[in-house]
């Protein structure tokens, strides 16, 4: 994999415990380093697609506690009555 330098600042106590951490894991302050850069580059990224590209039918309001409680529940006696789940 190819690598491109930079530069940053950081804060010393930061690198203090990177340090620390590059010591007691067996590997270079440079990995770590690296590995946060990949969680925020993750953290941030924009994706093509959405998470969840199914859409649902409703009402089209957030329900309340108690439809959800009952939604659920009439799910599970639906689960329950046709054999297919066990009740614990």
């Amino acid at each position: 994999m190819s690598m491109k330098r930079t530069n940053v600042y950081a804060d010393p106590e930061d690198l203090a415990i990177i340090k620390e951490a590059a010591k007691r894991r067996g590997i270079s302050e440079a990995e770590i380093i690296r590995q946060g850069i990949h969680l925020a580059a993750m953290a941030n990224r924009v994706w093509d697609e959405p998470l969840f590209s199914r859409t649902f039918e409703g009402p089209g309001r957030t329900l309340s506690k108690p439809e959800v409680r009952d939604t659920v529940a009439e799910a599970v006696r639906r689960e329950i009555s046709s054999g297919s789940g066990s009740v614990a």
